[in-house]
């Protein structure tokens, strides 16, 4: 809960209290396992492996999460694994990539063309 400004987090009016704990609550499932490994993303991953991802996730880590999660117009069918791999890929797929295509997605609509961002 340090890790990711719980009392920080639960500030935010467009978070609510429950909606913030299910992702609490399944990475510490997640790094309190036992299994010899864990499924993510349909991927058998080392347990070692899944279990260091959670300590990389900050606030806005979680804020982009659950905000994606917010927009999500897709039907999924299993919420959990869909959360665990969305929260596994969290720290190392969003930075500077995500927000050019944000950037350019909110500038030019969906056909636009980020190569020629400045």
């Amino acid at each position: 809960m340090e890790n990711i400004e719980y009392d920080y987090l639960i500030q935010n009016h467009q978070l609510d209290r429950e909606r913030l704990d299910e992702p609490v609550e399944l990475m510490v499932d997640t790094v309190c396992s036992h299994r010899e490994t864990i499924r993510i993303a349909g991927v058998d991953d080392l347990p070692e492996a899944v279990r260091s991802r959670p300590w990389k996730l900050e606030s806005s880590r979680i804020e982009y999460v659950l905000g994606r999660m917010r927009e999500n117009t897709t039907d999924v069918c299993n919420i959990k694994k869909y959360l665990l791999g969305t929260l596994y890929n969290a720290p190392v797929a969003i930075g500077g990539y995500y927000y050019t295509f944000l950037v350019g997605h909110d500038l030019y609509g969906e056909q636009g063309d980020v190569a020629s961002l400045p």
